[in-house]
């Protein structure tokens, strides 16, 4: 497990290399689909967390990498 944020988790779950970043603690209200990314929310629209679905490809995008840091940017 790897620590981004204070008291915050990321996981990966290599059976379905899905990689989750947990941005804060709130309830998940709604997610919206962003490429290869699924964008939780909660009911006030703030960033919960982020789910990375195919992540080793994901990761070997530019365009994805700055998607994925414009949100976590955005989260804070």
């Amino acid at each position: 497990m790897i620590t981004i944020y204070p008291g915050r988790k990321t996981r990966h779950s290599p059976d379905v290399d899905a990689l989750l970043i947990e941005v804060s603690d709130e309830p998940i209200f709604h997610a919206e689909e962003e490429g290869q990314m699924l964008l939780h929310y909660s009911e006030n629209d703030k960033l919960v967390l982020i789910e990375i679905l195919d992540v080793q490809s994901f990761m070997t995008s530019d365009d994805a990498n700055r998607t994925l840091f414009n949100q976590v940017q955005g989260a804070s």
